[in-house]
């Protein structure tokens, strides 16, 4: 069996599978590329090939048109295909619709590039899976021991009271893919049935994940609202748009932001929050171990996040671990 580092390298344009002549993720233009979710640090436009599942293809498809790549091909959850000498398998990720973790095995050596994920439910899209694998290469965005996300049914029911206690416009910044149908979805489910009113740039992926069967309710769009009808309505739109002009057609609003950062209250004060809402689409300090665990892999690789508590607490705990530090990974929403 030869060692993960002698055919998984990293490059200045990202992670490089040798045998297989592709890679996971680029940061830069490539000729061939493994894509793990749509989000775009993780997605760039322009790759001569791109392998992906159906979800993310036509999300990328959808965001920088079809034309974008000259070569598409998709693979489905727990299939498999053979690119070269390397065999590659895409298991669910849990972190958004079509998210993957990319499986590969070769020469007798199976090594799991997690991708973004996160352990929670989540209603738009299929649970992170684990298997078990010689290396496994983990994200760490949350990876200090501080952070632990509460159930999202918690801040969804602080949303809804707040819009019991206030009757104005509430403004949420989520980020367009992932974080808006995640909510949407979640305050369907604990039975908000009120048309949600939509920023115009969340439209289209709305629609795209309807398309792949995630009912998300009546939704409207935002612009038709004024100062006096849009109080006591929710109003989605990007975290960039929260402070633009465009709000003050709602008149007074309160401001809340989802995002896994809205646990650090500096950085909720800083963007003049009025209602954070702590909710990540991404593991938590727990998830990241309970991960670790049951994967179980002889080596941990950690990339774009807290990287060095993690390596430490691996190492503690018996794996062989080291920080990657990919770069030009940003925050998507978290």
């Amino acid at each position: 069996m030869v060692t993960t580092t002698k055919w998984l390298t990293l490059t200045p344009q990202g992670l490089y599978c040798i045998p297989g002549q592709f890679y996971i993720d680029p940061t830069s233009l490539v000729s061939s590329a493994i894509i793990t979710h749509g989000h775009s640090d993780h997605a760039l436009a322009g790759h001569h090939k791109i392998l992906a599942t159906p979800e993310t293809v036509a999300i990328m498809q959808l965001r920088y048109g079809i034309d974008s790549t000259t070569h598409w091909q998709s693979l489905s959850y727990f299939q498999s295909l053979l690119i070269n000498q390397v065999k590659v398998l895409f298991l669910p990720a849990g972190h958004v619709l079509g998210s993957a973790q990319i499986v590969l095995e070769y020469d007798h050596n199976r090594v799991i590039i997690s991708g973004d994920y996160k352990r929670r439910f989540d209603p738009t899209c299929m649970p992170f899976e684990a298997l078990n694998c010689d290396t496994f290469i983990t994200e760490a965005t949350f990876g200090l021991p501080v952070f632990k996300h509460p159930p999202i049914e918690h801040e969804l029911n602080k949303l809804l009271h707040s819009l019991e206690t206030f009757s104005t416009c509430h403004l949420v910044g989520v980020y367009p893919l992932g974080k808006c149908q995640r909510l949407i979805k979640s305050l369907r489910i604990i039975n908000y049935q009120e048309p949600i009113y939509l920023h115009g740039a969340l439209i289209k992926l709305c629609q795209l994940y309807e398309t792949f069967g995630v009912k998300l309710g009546e939704l409207r769009l935002a612009n038709t609202l004024d100062t006096k009808s849009a109080a006591g309505k929710i109003v989605l739109c990007p975290p960039s748009s929260l402070n633009d002009r465009w709000t003050r057609r709602f008149g007074e609003s309160i401001k809340a932001q989802a995002s896994g950062w809205m646990q650090i209250r500096a950085r909720a004060k800083q963007k003049a929050i009025d209602l954070p809402l702590i909710i990540s689409d991404h593991a938590d300090w727990p998830e990241l171990v309970q991960t670790m665990t049951e994967v179980n892999p002889y080596e941990i690789w950690v990339t774009h996040g807290q990287e060095e508590a993690l390596v430490y607490y691996a190492t503690k705990n018996g794996y062989q671990a080291q920080a990657l530090h990919l770069m030009g990974y940003e925050e998507d929403g978290n």
